[in-house]
């Protein structure tokens, strides 16, 4: 044990004996699949956290011994003193690190938006950075700012730097500016961040399509009816478009929202239009519901559209159909964890492609007649899935690019969509509140504070269609700002927490 790791563990003593909570997570994958990963002891939300970082260079020589702190510090820290989280081995593969990082994360510049982006939404007091070359991430986070949130201060600790004294009173330690951000950011009411993206998001419909059109959808449900009629004008005084895609597809639901909260006959119109491409010239229902191209994307896509055909045109067989599709999509896809499969081209569990199915299915119950007799078992179908989900929602509450691989970026769209879901099912009794309702509470944060308040998201994965390997999705961009995609799905999610 060198003198550095001398100086925590004395830290350590200093505090009094508490059932402190030890915890690991997996921050990020290098470019060549290996995991870095964290592990430390959370006492308690309201206090100081330090992060220490080693390894920046290469594999630390101090790895072996900040493994064996944090389980000390487990049996004997204070819970009321101090955090911390330890990244022993920063930089296994010795890249050549960037910081702030640029290019397209994750495939450029890999372990550089790795620590940037999972530190920040960390947002520690006190970042201590072992021995070594830092590539500048010292000067960039205390003087610029982390991944959005604000600077964080730094220290160099070595065998011949003397911190003693510093660590000693980190229990008062001031908060520092990124930890700041983040109290504001979760301290936010669901009203307030709805919002806040409405403000943002939502305010353009030129393509009828479903990633303008969550936001527009979210505008109508605040009550912003009359600023989502000009966007809507066009097509209801005759403007003509295709209906030729999934994405189109699912855009119809803006009129069905539409239809269903003003009565407009032309929403109500273009509804039943797009809905009745799911049966022949002669009105017979297809086998499965056009445009799926084999993706889980259609659970969502195609299903709350018939659904909500139902409820407004007052016939049973939009319920049938719905009931037929997602029926033929769960034979295709279901992999034996009860996770989704994007498509057959791979069997990957990718984030969205696991939150389509769950937002999807939720969205299609809430308008399902208990009378059907589908309806139990398509609410079979969306609790088996979010058991299958359970487990692979992370420490900080969020789920991953890849539902079920280590390492895979934390994805904010799918963790809003499945958060929609546990939401309508907790609402609607579908889902035990002692199980689900801790689980509801950590996605909220989570997808709070990887959202400012100015409509920017950390890790909002790109628009992806059918991927050929494992590879492809774990490499697909990371979107870091703004995004419409995000905005409509994090501003849903909120106007479900908000209860509107």
């Amino acid at each position: 044990m060198n003198k550095l790791t001398a100086i925590l563990s004395l830290f350590i003593l200093c505090c009094n004996n508490a059932n402190a909570a030890e915890v690991s997570w997996d921050v990020g994958l290098t470019a060549n699949r290996e995991v870095i990963s964290a592990q430390g002891v959370i006492n308690n939300l309201s206090v100081a956290t330090i992060l220490y970082l080693a390894g920046l260079d290469g594999e630390s020589t101090a790895a072996t011994g900040l493994d064996e702190l944090v389980r000390g510090y487990a049996e004997s820290a204070n819970a009321e003193d101090t955090n911390l989280i330890v990244i022993s081995n920063a930089n296994p593969e010795e890249d050549n690190l960037q910081f702030p990082p640029q290019g397209r994360a994750y495939t450029e510049n890999t372990v550089s938006h790795v620590l940037w982006r999972w530190i920040g939404s960390q947002a520690p007091d006190l970042i201590i950075v072992g021995p070594g070359d830092d590539f500048g991430f010292s000067d960039a986070v205390a003087n610029g700012g982390i991944a959005g949130f604000g600077t964080v201060p730094v220290v160099s600790l070595s065998p011949d730097n003397d911190s003693i004294d510093f660590l000693l009173t980190s229990a008062d330690m001031a908060r520092s500016q990124a930890r700041v951000e983040l109290e504001r950011r979760a301290a936010r009411t669901p009203r307030e961040v709805a919002e806040q993206l409405a403000a943002i998001y939502g305010h353009d419909f030129s393509s009828p399509v479903y990633v303008p059109g969550m936001s527009v959808i979210g505008r109508l449900r605040l009550g912003q009816v009359d600023a989502v009629n000009e966007l809507l004008d066009p097509y209801l005084g005759g403007q003509s478009f295709e209906v030729s895609n999934a994405s189109a597809l699912a855009g119809q639901l803006v009129f069905a929202e539409h239809a269903q909260r003003t009565g407009n006959p032309q929403s109500l119109e273009l509804t039943l239009r797009a809905a009745d491409l799911a049966f022949d010239a002669n009105g017979e229902p297809l086998e499965v519901a056009p445009m799926h191209n084999e993706m889980s994307d259609s659970f969502f896509m195609a299903t709350p559209l018939l659904a909500k055909a139902g409820v407004l045109g007052g016939d049973e067989k939009y319920f049938d159909m719905a009931f037929r599709h997602v029926s033929y999509m769960r034979t295709m896809l279901l992999r034996e964890n009860g996770l989704y499969r994007h498509s057959p081209e791979a069997d990957v569990a990718w984030s969205r492609g696991n939150g389509f199915p769950a937002l999807g299915l939720a969205l299609t119950l809430s308008d399902f007649p208990r009378t059907h007799p589908g309806r139990d078992l398509i609410l079979a179908m969306l609790l088996d899935h979010l058991e299958a989900l359970l487990p692979h929602q992370d420490y900080d509450g969020i789920w991953h690019e890849v539902i079920d691989h280590p390492g895979s970026f934390a994805e904010i769209t799918s963790t809003a969509m499945i958060g929609i879901a546990i939401k309508r099912g907790l609402d609607n009794g579908w889902l035990p509140e002692a199980r689900y309702r801790p689980v509801l509470d950590k996605a909220w944060q989570a997808v709070k504070i990887r959202s400012s308040f100015d409509g920017e998201f950390i890790n909002a994965c790109t628009s992806t269609g059918k991927m050929p390997t494992l590879d492809a999705y774990l490499d697909r961009l990371a979107i870091f700002g703004r995004d419409d995609r995000a905005g409509g799905m994090v501003m849903n999610f909120a106007i479900e927490m908000a209860g509107l």
